[in-house]
């Protein structure tokens, strides 16, 4: 089976102590990390720049099993960049500077008629509302294009609603593209919180029936420490720890471990428990995609 995931990649600082670390991160980056290391063969979609920077984050991709031949060279642009900050519970805060990256030209790189006609018969396409976020409307409509096309070649298209609100102009502009989004995905992960933000709905019920209704059947919604509720209605609680040491990056470690154990032909509640396991090694971890240990990852 074979995976693209679509969106930006950053360089990302991370504090320890008084030093600051820089690895990368990115939410459709951190989960197509995770399905490279959990044995799918998984392509990243993306544009970076030609800089010292960017082909360091190349290699280590590669490094990690990550097919980079779809990561498109933007030579005028660079990386964007990102800091975590974390509180005495685990909880992270960013500070950005990404407004100028190369991902955001994505769609007029040399190259991306020749890499969207590759990811067309792709198994599974995943990616989120930053995805479409960080796009001017052109390359919204591409994605969602490229989208359309995965399922009519008998694809997956797995679509996760991360809101950031100061991606987006207005709450009602970020509406619009995630009920499109949402409109072509077979499988949706949205998160309770983000559709408080965005959109006021605090009922896992009510944000099921609204994601199911635009036509995603298989809804997942990720309630935080609560877990997550399937596409029937059921709660699967997630996997038990003491005290997170950084929460970065643990919905997209669900999405990766769930989207793996679905395309292995596990069912949705064997697929939420994988997902569980897999934040929970994240968050015990620092960074958003911890280096892989001996417990995991």
């Amino acid at each position: 089976m074979r995976a693209v995931l679509v969106g930006e990649a950053m360089l990302e600082l991370s504090q320890e102590g008084s030093l600051w670390r820089l690895a990368y991160g990115g939410d459709t980056l951190n989960t197509a990390i995770h399905l490279a290391r959990s044995g799918v063969e998984t392509a990243y979609l993306s544009a970076l720049g030609t800089d010292p920077f960017s082909e360091d984050l190349r290699a280590r991709w590669a490094a990690e099993g990550l097919d980079t031949s779809l990561v498109l060279d933007n030579p005028s642009r660079n990386p964007g960049l990102y800091a975590i900050t974390c509180d005495d519970m685990g909880e992270r805060s960013f500070t950005y500077w990404r407004g100028e990256s190369a991902a955001r030209a994505l769609f007029d790189c040399p190259g991306i008629e020749t890499a969207l006609a590759q990811a067309e018969t792709t198994d599974l396409l995943a990616f989120s509302l930053i995805s479409l976020a960080i796009l001017p409307q052109s390359g919204r409509q591409a994605l969602l294009t490229l989208a359309r096309k995965v399922r009519a070649n008998g694809g997956l298209v797995a679509f996760d609603g991360n809101y950031r609100p100061r991606l987006w102009p207005d709450q009602a502009t970020a509406r619009a593209a995630r009920d499109a989004a949402i409109a072509v995905a077979s499988i949706g992960l949205p998160t309770l919180e983000d559709e408080t933000m965005l959109s006021g709905e605090t009922d896992a019920e009510a944000v099921a029936a609204h994601w199911q209704g635009l036509g995603c059947a298989e809804t997942i919604v990720k309630l935080g420490p609560e877990g997550c509720r399937l596409p029937d209605g059921e709660i699967v609680p997630p996997a038990e720890v003491l005290r997170p040491v950084d929460t970065s990056g643990a919905g997209d470690a669900f999405n990766a471990g769930y989207l793996s154990a679905r395309l292995r032909g596990e069912a949705s509640a064997q697929a939420a428990i994988a997902g569980h396991a897999l934040a929970g090694w994240t968050i015990m971890r620092r960074g958003a995609i911890p280096p892989r240990d001996s417990e995991g990852g």
